[in-house]
């Protein structure tokens, strides 16, 4: 659905919230699905949703809220009782879907949640719950197909045929021993186009490899990107088969990476509600507002270092926001590229310092070439060489502190275990904002005091 048709629903589903004609919005939303309706929802005010919730089917509410933003269904879960909670939980098929449901809740809901779960399905449900959702035990889903190496592939197609379906998104059978240790898998269409009396172990593949229960999500993404995977199987550290990972929850995890990337720039979270309360709102950003006051004090203060010479000379004062600036945007094309190759995983301390020095090349390139240009500009409109001069020295060197500190900071920030995409951007602010101060108004002091 594309832009405009959203906005039309909504301005459809405002008449009708006016009117209060409810047969009329639950019209418009059994004309639309379920992505659509959580698009929708994301998008509206949170009265207008709190009118909309009563009216969406039973069955459909546990899929949206997996769709909708975190923070939207949090909201929303935390409005629904407990044993609300536990039918939506019972209405989703896959375990990892339900463990997604509930892991934000409060330990009392989500306890008394789990508690009115039969034990087989609890069972199944503290399983997923024991891993961190980040990790590829979090992400699996343990509903699998598992079969024997010494079984004849006719075994297995009467297996297939009893059990009368398979698991969503299932492209291959898992072999394992009798201890359920994995061995290897079985491709579908190696099953279906071979001869029926041929066994598992002679057409299995061995080089499928399992991914261990506590590998990243980013890095089980990187796996399935890599190897066009659908779907891979999850092992313990016994490396006993415990679960599978399927391609669309990976499009999640490569959906919110891209989210927390873009938010991140801003300092602000991917679950972030666009119709969040004000005060919430107002708390989360006030932090980093905060923090940018410092680092902009900071940067005062080392302008105050230099009154004597900026009272002297007016040109100065004029021309002092340029380094700064030209320092930053130099500074945030090289930290965009750091981060995005910490992401994918093509960064890292054996080819970091070929980007620092190719990023200190470029920099250098750059500073000389819009050093000439502002020096030539400066020494037109002031009429003083000097100040040429001292501009263009302290371009070059900003530039070249930006391109350093832009490959170098989103390391550091992963080693002390702060995310790069929130909080790179201040530090880096900070760095070429006082270099390019110091290295403008201390020559000129040097130059003219």
């Amino acid at each position: 659905m594309v832009e405009d048709d959203i906005e039309l629903l909504r301005q459809d589903i405002a008449v009708a919230l006016e009117t209060d004609d409810r047969l009329e919005i639950a019209k418009i939303l059994d004309g639309i699905n379920i992505a659509e309706t959580a698009m929708l929802l994301d998008s509206m005010p949170p009265q207008q949703r709190d009118a909309i919730w009563p009216l969406i089917k039973p069955a459909d509410l546990g899929a949206i809220l997996l769709e909708i933003q975190d923070d939207v269904s949090d909201a929303r879960l935390k409005a629904l009782e407990p044993e609300e909670i536990t039918a939506i939980v019972e209405s989703l098929a896959d375990v990892d879907d339900q463990a997604d449901l509930i892991l934000d809740l409060p330990p009392d809901k989500l306890v008394r949640v789990l508690h009115r779960l039969d034990a087989h399905k609890r069972e199944r449900l503290e399983s997923v719950l024991a891993f961190s959702e980040d990790t590829a035990g979090g992400l699996m889903n343990i509903d699998q197909v598992t079969i024997r190496a010494d079984v004849s592939l006719d075994v297995v197609l009467r297996y297939l045929r009893m059990r009368g379906e398979l698991p969503d998104q299932t492209d291959q059978l898992f072999v394992t021993d009798r201890h359920d240790h994995y061995l290897g898998a079985l491709y579908l269409r190696d099953l279906l186009t071979n001869d029926p009396e041929e066994l598992v172990a002679n057409l299995m593949r061995t080089d499928v490899a399992a991914m261990h229960a506590y590998l990243s999500d980013t890095e089980v993404a990187r796996e399935f990107e890599n190897f066009d995977l659908v779907s891979t199987p999850v092992v313990d550290e016994e490396h006993k088969l415990i679960g599978r990972i399927t391609i669309d929850d990976v499009v999640d995890v490569i959906r919110d990476e891209g989210d927390r990337s873009i938010m991140g720039k801003a300092g602000l979270s991917e679950e972030e509600d666009m119709f969040s309360p004000v005060l919430l709102t107002s708390r989360r950003r006030g932090i980093w507002l905060g923090i940018n006051l410092l680092t902009a004090f900071l940067a005062a203060y080392v302008i105050g270092m230099f009154e004597d010479i900026l009272d002297q000379v007016v040109a100065l004062a004029i021309l002092i926001t340029i380094v700064p600036s030209m320092g930053g945007i130099a500074g945030s094309q090289t930290l965009t590229i750091a981060i995005r190759g910490l992401a994918l995983g093509q960064l890292g301390s054996s080819n970091y310092r070929s980007l620092i020095k190719k990023e200190l090349s470029v920099g250098l390139l750059n500073g000389l070439a819009w050093a000439l240009v502002v020096a030539t500009l400066s020494i037109i409109w002031f009429g003083n060489f000097s100040i040429g001069v001292i501009i263009a020295f302290a371009l070059v060197v900003n530039l070249l502190a930006g391109a350093f500190a832009g490959a170098v900071i989103p390391l550091v920030l992963r080693q002390i275990g702060v995310d790069p995409a929130i909080a790179g951007g201040v530090v880096l602010t900070t760095v070429t904002d006082v270099v390019g101060i110091i290295a403008f108004l201390g020559l000129a002091t040097l130059v003219l005091g």
